[in-house]
This record gives C-alpha cells, structure tokens and sequence, in this order.
C-alpha cells in the first residue's frame, strides 16, 4: 500500500484548547480530505474487520463528504487570507529555513515500532516458502510444519537497528569497556552464581581444562549470570536477519539463514515450538547466547537429565561453555596472556601488530622485533600476539596473547571482550 501522510485518526482536541484561527481550521479540514483520500485508496487487509457498503454506496457517501468539506474550505478561504494580509511577513532568511525544515521533516522516514502493523509477511513471500520447501528436503523436516513456523515470524524494525555497527569514528576505549563488565554488581552476582555451581564448575574444569574462572566469566558478561538473556522471539529476529538484513553494512544474511535453519531443526528435536523460543536480537540462546548452530554442535547434557537446557540448567550452561572453548583449542594450564611493552618503533609495532590477535611470533622474535616481555612471557615455548587496546585519546595499552587468549576470542571475535571475560572472571574468584 502507498504511504500515507496523514494519521489515521485524528487526535482528540482538549477543552482547554482554545478556538482555531481561520488558518488553522484551512489546515484542519484540508488534513481531513487528505484523510479521507488515504482511507478511500486504502484497501482492506484483514479479513477480521466488518464487510464495507458496496462500492457504489462508499463513492456515494465519500463524494458528498468531499463536497462539504470543500465547501467549508471555500468559505474559509477568505478570512484565511485576511489574516494572512495583516501577520507581518517573514524575512527570506527564515522563510528559507522553514521550508528546508518542512523539507527535511517530509523526507525523514517515520521509526515503527514493533508492535506496529506488520508490513512483512513472511508466509506470503515467495522467498521465504521456497526457503522453507528446501530446507524441508534437505533436513527431512515435514514442509508443512516449516512454512507454518515461518508464517509466524514478523519483521521486526529494532532488530534491523541493532545489528548495524556503532557510527563510523567512534573512538575505542578498553577502560571504559572494562568498566562496564568489571563492576561490583556483576563481581558480586558472578560469586555467588559461583558458589551455588562449584561442583559442576571443578567438574567442567577436570573433564575440558577450562578454568572456572574463564567459564565464569563469559557468562557474566555475556548475560550477568542469567539475569539478562534476551527477550525476542528468536524466530522473528532470525527471520529479519535472514530475509531484511539492513543496507549499510557487509551482508551476514547468509549467516542468518544458516542459524534460522538450524533454530527449526534444533525446535524439531526437542519438540518446541519455535514461536515460543526466546532470546537476544541477533537469536542467540541461554545464558551463554549461544547461536542456534552452536547449541547444535558444542552444548552438551551436563547435568544427565536427558535434556540440554541452557537457559534453566546452570550447569548444562557451565558445561557447554567448557566444551566449546576446548574444541577452539583453549590448552590446559596455558596462561592465557603476559604483560609487554610494545616495540617504540612505529616500523616494528606495525609488523608485530599485522596478525592482529593470531599468535604469530615467538619469544625470540618479539624481543628481536624490540618488544618487551616479562619474565613469565619470556619463557613461554609457544606464539604470541601483540593485542592492542586503544584508550580513547590516552596512549593504548598492550598484551601478548597465546593460543588460549586466541581461544577465547573465538566466543566473540574481539579482544576487549576476551580480555573483560578474563579480568572479570579473576575478580569473581577473588570475590567467591
């Protein structure tokens, strides 16, 4: 349907309103043809709402409508322009920028909200049922019970929003995002989850290698221990993603769908209804937001009830976790990064610097490339990465990462969260 700039219903008028001037009544009833223009080009979408007159009786109605309207403009027309004559006149200046403003104002698109009408309809889109008929072949899912899931899906406008990445220029700063995580609420809330899970955390820790620690903290801050895992429809958000995927940045659409797949697959085995299932805008799960694919492959049953829960069993959680930072490589009793002074030399930074948080070089080599490690790192046997935090407009500080800091980004691809997991699972220790 066309766009329609004029609201669907008038809003109500105050009596303490005072009374229109001429102009403002020329404006009102002039909205209110537009009003009955829109809703006479508007056809009817939901079959729910009562049957209209016939055609005929509706022209009929809306032209006698139209013509009273437009007799009440006529007659208004004339002290309209009276008033019109005696207001002083506006300097070119502010005309100009008035009519820029109304310019700006009428080519700005109007923010929805997701509980507004749904303009995508996801069962009626000849993408989406194709989509549905092959993963139905390939999966040997029942065609039927595909398409009706993701008849249910809506679009939803926040979600598209979320995704994009922060505006172009923002400057990083590993205090200020350190300070988001490492903070006594999660500090206190991460001991006491601590405390109420310690078998299944010393368990975790012997049967995949994983510290407690680092499990501990991944959950905090991926969803301060449970307490915020997401509350949107997974299969709406995964749906957006996978058909809409905003313009403005790379297209993760495939991704998606992919994850959308693998969200009907996993509701089928456990026998959910995939409307029911909920969790953050980009679909992941539980209180380690799990993407669907990642529950597939990597969670497993660690509390032996027959069942992988991981928004309700903290200790499938802290197994899962465990399980797949080992099957990213995390080794046993490896540190996961020394101190390090960075090489002064702009020239030697930047070749250290060019694998980003890969390990790449040796002890050796950091110290001949004119780094400085401390002792601890100068007797490690395997690769380093020089990891740079920027600090906002201060100097950036720098760690050398192994394999297992490498592991952990592999949760989330950035080294500010690597090292907020790590730091903030130090203080729950402390603190348990």
């Amino acid at each position: 349907m066309p766009h329609c700039p004029h609201p669907r219903v008038a809003p109500a008028i105050a009596p303490s309103q005072r009374a229109a001037s001429p102009r403002q009544t020329v404006r009102r009833t002039a909205s209110a043809l537009g009003l009955l223009a829109c809703t006479w080009a508007a056809p009817a979408v939901r079959a729910a709402e009562p049957a209209l007159p016939d055609a005929p009786t509706r022209a009929a109605a809306h032209a006698e409508t139209l013509a009273k309207a437009r007799a009440q403009v006529a007659s208004l027309k004339p002290r309209a322009a009276a008033v019109a004559t005696s207001a002083p006149k506006a300097s070119a200046a502010t005309s100009n920028v008035s009519v820029k403003a109304k310019a700006a104002a009428a080519k700005a698109p109007a923010v929805r909200s997701d509980d507004a009408p749904d303009v995508v309809t996801y069962g009626r889109r000849d993408d989406v049922m194709a989509f549905a008929a092959d993963l139905a072949a390939r999966r040997g899912l029942d065609r039927a019970w595909v398409e009706a899931a993701l008849a249910q899906a809506r679009f939803l406008p926040s979600v598209a929003k979320a995704i994009m990445p922060p505006p172009t220029g923002t400057a990083k700063n590993w205090a200020a995002y350190r300070a988001r995580f490492v903070e006594p609420v999660r500090i206190r809330a991460g001991a006491a989850f601590w405390r109420q899970n310690e078998a299944a955390f010393t368990r975790a820790e012997a049967t995949y290698g994983v510290p407690a620690e680092i499990v501990a903290g991944i959950i905090g801050v991926e969803t301060l221990y449970g307490q915020h895992m997401g509350n949107f429809r997974v299969i709406d958000a995964l749906a957006t993603l996978a058909f809409d995927f905003p313009a403005g940045r790379s297209d993760r659409s495939a991704f998606f769908r992919d994850e959308l797949e693998q969200l009907l697959v996993l509701s089928q085995q456990q026998g959910a209804s995939p409307g029911a299932i909920r969790g953050s805008y980009a679909g992941a799960l539980g209180m380690g937001q799990f993407m669907p694919s990642s529950v597939v492959k990597y969670a497993v049953d660690f509390d032996g009830d027959g069942r992988i829960d991981l928004s309700n069993s903290a200790t499938d959680v802290i197994g899962s976790v465990a399980r797949y930072l080992a099957d990213f490589g995390w080794q046993r009793g490896l540190p996961t990064h020394f101190a390090v002074l960075p090489p002064t030399d702009t020239a030697e930074r930047a070749l250290l610097l060019a694998p980003n948080i890969l390990p790449s070089f040796s002890a050796a080599q950091f110290t001949e490339h004119g780094a400085q490690l401390d002792a601890a790192g100068l007797a490690h046997t395997g690769k380093l990465a020089l990891v740079e935090l920027q600090m906002g407009d201060a100097a950036p500080t720098y760690v050398a990462g192994t394999a297992n800091f490498y592991a952990v980004t592999r949760y989330n691809w950035s080294s500010y969260y690597a090292l907020a997991v790590i730091e903030l699972g130090q203080a729950v220790k402390r603190a348990r």
